[in-house]
């Protein structure tokens, strides 16, 4: 059977879309086609979050009851215009194992991304510069994931004290959901290594873990995360991303990996306050604009760990 396929013009690039029917959110009844239109209606906020970095694409061609796949290269398919960025892996670049990143920098690039069935589209917290090489970090990052029965309220509990931590060493923390179950803080900041963020991170989550042992955690161990929030400071590492902001998620709904107020953090009672799908991600921005729009204006030098 023949794919359904319509050629469209996008800022001058000519993008062959294919399926729009069909179905990827079974639950919701929400289509390739809608996914397409909302990644097309969120690109002048997502943009400045992927912008020159090397992206990863989560992609659920059979939909998300369909087992997903990761793919960090652009792939021969690609058409001739979208820019790549050549990086070794490892955490220096000092792997045999080369990739051709997708940088999805512009509108056309990232409908091509979203007719690929890309879903997620997850960054690591680097710039690429000249001839592909890794910049040191720009942003600090946490990712606070809850072991059940703790849900997104205990995580915003530990944000605000992630938060004061991070504002005493003169830092501007932000917080977003991740669109599943928990949340992530990010601070802009200047680094001078690779291991610098990795490192601030790892102290800062110990010590909120030492402070509460019975309700956070720093270590990975499945066993003991039951309950208590894990602080995940190693998505710091060069070779880890972590899902963009506005990033669709493959979940049952099209939920969305949504920024908050300081505000919604603090008053947030019950998981289903900080639940949002595609369409109140797109009112809430034309309402509030883009809560992190300023995230990486004016990056603070990063303290030492302690």
């Amino acid at each position: 059977m023949a794919e359904d396929r319509v050629t469209v013009d996008v800022d001058g690039r000519r993008l062959s879309l294919s399926n729009l029917d069909k179905v990827l959110y079974p639950d919701a009844g929400f289509t390739k086609g809608q996914v397409i239109d909302y990644y097309a209606r969120i690109a002048p906020v997502i943009l400045p979050h992927l912008r020159d970095r090397a992206l990863t694409f989560r992609r659920w061609p059979g939909g998300v009851r369909s087992n997903p796949f990761y793919e960090k290269n652009a792939g021969r398919n690609a058409p001739s215009w979208v820019k790549t960025a050549k990086i070794a892996g490892g955490g220096r670049g000092q792997s045999d194992d080369v990739n051709l990143y997708p940088l999805v920098n512009d509108v056309p690039t990232l409908i091509w991304a979203a007719n690929l069935a890309a879903l997620e589209l997850h960054v690591p917290q680097w710039k690429v510069g000249p001839r592909g090489a890794r910049r040191n970090p720009d942003l600090l990052v946490f990712d606070l994931d809850p072991g059940e029965p703790a849900s997104i309220v205990e995580c915003c509990r530990v944000a605000e004290r992630l938060r004061d931590l991070l504002e005493a060493d003169g830092l501007r923390p932000y917080a977003k959901t991740s669109g599943s179950k928990g949340m992530q803080l990010y601070a802009a900041v200047k680094t001078t290594t690779p291991e610098d963020t990795s490192s601030y991170a790892k102290a800062a989550a110990k010590k909120l873990a030492g402070e509460t042992p019975a309700e956070v955690t720093a270590v990975m161990k499945k066993d003991l995360r039951p309950g208590k929030v894990f602080i995940d400071w190693s998505q710091n590492n060069p070779h880890k991303t972590t899902v963009a902001p506005y990033s669709l998620r493959g979940r049952d709904e099209p939920t969305v990996s949504t920024p908050l107020t300081w505000d919604e953090v603090a008053a947030c009672t019950k998981p289903a306050q900080l639940k949002f799908l595609s369409d109140d991600v797109l009112d809430r921005v034309d309402e509030f604009g883009d809560l992190l729009g300023d995230l990486h204006e004016d990056p603070v030098k990063l303290p030492r760990a302690r």
